[in-house]
């Protein structure tokens, strides 16, 4: 084989994995309700304006459930992982998954 050849051979599979590493997708949380809620994120909180929304980019799957915090102190647990497929859905005092629209073109 020559070095050219392996060379190139490298070149192409290190594109191929920067290219998986890359479409993680972004995660994306749509708060319908009539309050600003926490997100709990893989230890990270977010807040989420009342009729707002937050899109994780770039975050692929999450590792593990998904805590939405209301200010009246209850919380609701979304089973995860939770990926960029799936949108969890804040109305006032629950949270769904719902699957993620497809781009219209």
């Amino acid at each position: 084989m020559s070095r050219r050849l392996l060379v190139l051979g490298g070149l192409a599979a290190i594109t191929l994995t920067l290219a998986a590493c890359s479409s993680a997708g972004d995660l994306s949380i749509r708060n319908e309700s009539r309050t600003d809620v926490t997100v709990v994120v893989d230890g990270g909180r977010d807040e989420v304006t009342a009729d707002g929304g937050l899109v994780l980019l770039g975050k692929g799957c999450t590792r593990g459930d998904v805590l939405v915090e209301f200010p009246s102190g209850t919380s609701v647990v979304v089973p995860g992982p939770v990926c960029p497929d799936q949108e969890i859905v804040i109305h006032d005092g629950v949270a769904a998954l719902e699957p993620v629209a497809a781009p219209s073109r």
